[in-house]
C-alpha cells in the first residue's frame, strides 16, 4: 500500500476528513494530551497536520499553532474548517517533517499525529535515519524545557493496544528504548452515522480486508487504540 495513502492525501482530502471526523467519538485524545502538557498559552508547531484535526484541538487554548503538511489539498481542507471555526491563532504552511521552514527554539510544544509512522512504509530501508532526522527537527524547534509528542495507531478494530505490524512495533520500541520517549495509550473509537457509512469510509481508507475484519454486521462503532509518546527536552 505504498502509494495508497499518498493518493488519499493528495486527491481525497474531503473523504479523509469525513473519516477523521468520526474518530475519537468520546474525546479521549484532548484529555490525554492535556494530562501530559497543558496547551494553554503555548506556542505549538505541528508536523503532518493533514486536514487539521489536531490543529483544531490545540488552537482552542494554545497561544499559536504553526501547522505544516506536505500535501496542499490537505492544508486547503484544514484551512476551510479552521476559518469556519472562528479561530485565528493558527497558520498552515507546506513543510517537510525533516525540514521545517521555521526558526530554531520557537516552540513550547512540537507534535505530530499519524504522520511519522509512514516512514516504515515509505522509507523501509532508511526508516531509522529518517526517523532520527524528524526527531532532530522536533528538538531543533523546541525551547529549553519544551515537549515533543508523537501520536500513532495501536490498532484499528482492537479493544486492547497492539502495534498493527512488526514494522510499527519496531518503530515504537525504537522511540521508547533508544530515543527516550514515554508512552501511554487511549481508546479513540470511531462512531459512524450508519452501518453504510462505516462500511464506505472504512473501506476507502483501510481497504477491504481491514474493513471486513473490523466491521460487525450493522456496526456503527469501530474500536480503536491509539498510542501517545512524549519526551521533555531540558536543553
Amino acid at each position: 500500500m505504498t502509494d495508497h495513502f499518498k493518493r488519499i492525501y493528495s486527491r481525497q482530502a474531503e473523504r479523509y476528513e469525513q473519516l477523521a471526523a468520526r474518530e475519537d467519538s468520546r474525546g479521549n485524545l484532548f484529555a490525554a494530551l492535556n494530562d501530559i502538557i497543558s496547551f494553554a498559552g503555548l506556542d505549538v508547531v505541528e508536523f503532518g497536520a493533514g486536514t487539521g484535526r489536531l490543529t483544531r484541538l490545540i488552537a482552542v487554548i494554545a497561544a499559536r499553532v504553526f501547522a505544516f503538511d506536505f500535501e496542499p489539498a490537505m492544508l486547503a481542507k484544514a484551512a476551510s474548517i479552521l476559518r469556519a471555526s472562528g479561530l485565528t491563532n493558527w497558520s498552515l504552511t507546506i513543510g517537510d517533517n525533516a525540514r521545517m521552514p521555521v526558526a530554531s527554539g520557537c516552540a513550547d510544544l512540537v507534535i505530530e499525529g499519524w504522520s511519522f509512522a509512514h516512514v516504515m512504509e515509505w522509507h523501509p530501508l532508511e526508516w531509522r535515519r529518517t526517523t532520527d532526522a524528524m526527531l532532530a527537527e522536533m528538538r531543533r524547534l523546541l525551547k529549553p524545557g519544551g515537549t515533543a509528542v508523537l501520536i500513532e495507531t495501536l490498532g484499528t478494530g482492537r479493544r486492547r493496544p497492539r502495534a498493527p505490524s512488526p514494522e510499527l512495533a519496531r518503530l515504537y520500541r525504537y522511540w521508547e528504548n533508544d530515543c527516550g520517549f514515554n508512552q501511554r495509550w487511549i481508546r479513540t473509537d470511531f462512531q459512524f452515522d450508519s452501518p453504510e457509512e462505516a462500511d464506505e469510509l472504512m473501506r476507502f481508507f483501510f481497504g477491504d480486508q481491514m474493513a471486513e475484519a473490523c466491521l460487525d454486521e450493522g456496526a456503527v462503532i469501530v474500536p480503536e487504540c491509539t498510542g501517545i509518546w512524549w519526551r521533555q527536552y531540558e536543553s
